[in-house]
């Protein structure tokens, strides 16, 4: 598979198959994506992979607390303003509709929300952690650790969703995996085999052109 190909085919799955991914599968994929580029080599990634028992049990500790606890950071600016705002609005608009639940079903949308919580059902949940006093940085090499893993994990021919969505739960998975306190979760991902049945997973999240957002200058 092309870099090309995989960039093109990576979305976000929001259903996936109950079927299981073998654990060598998992570590083959977390080690190869330790390739990803690091500011001074610090490669600041913390990894943990569950399945099993290990992930049923999170599942249930997350549903016994609906409401989650306080966030170690924002996932999004208060106030989020244009373009911004708008792009995750319609982003929003776009996955409801997808699954036909109109914006005033709003017990529909959290149980959608809630889906969050179990994974969408993926036989494996990853999450991405780093020690605290590490900064902005570092936090962006780990972005690009996860975007190596994502990309690798269709090569093995599965998918991922990654999801900030998991830092509602910081103290609940900072127990499940046995997290050091000195580190924090920044983020969690589902991986598994795609459902291509469930109508959710034929959306695509839009993209800007490319005028909106690069000014190529020097070039003839």
């Amino acid at each position: 598979m092309q870099v090309s190909e995989a960039i093109e085919r990576r979305i976000s799955i929001r259903a996936f198959k109950p079927d299981p991914v073998p654990g060598a599968v998992v570590a083959e994929i977390l080690e190869r994506a330790a390739r990803a580029p690091s500011g001074g080599n610090l490669q600041p990634w913390r990894v943990y992979a569950l399945a099993g028992d290990a992930l049923a049990g999170l599942k249930a500790a997350v549903a016994a607390n609906p409401f989650g606890e306080t966030p170690e950071y924002d996932v999004y600016p208060p106030n989020l303003w244009d373009p911004f705002r708008t792009r995750r609005f319609q982003n929003g608009e776009d996955l409801y509709a997808a699954i036909g639940i109109p914006r005033e079903d709003k017990p529909a949308r959290l149980r959608q929300l809630a889906k969050n919580g179990e994974l969408f059902g993926a036989p494996v949940g990853l999450f991405f952690c780093l020690d605290r006093k590490l900064g902005p940085p570092q936090w962006a090499d780990l972005g690009m650790y996860m975007q190596n893993v994502m990309l690798l994990a269709l090569e093995r021919g599965l998918d991922t969703c990654a999801q900030e969505y998991w830092a509602r739960y910081p103290q609940t998975v900072a127990k499940a995996v046995g997290l050091p306190e000195d580190h924090m979760l920044f983020s969690g991902m589902a991986l598994g085999y795609r459902d291509d049945a469930a109508p959710i997973n034929t959306l695509r999240a839009s993209r800007d052109p490319v005028d909106v957002w690069c000014e190529l200058k020097g070039f003839e």
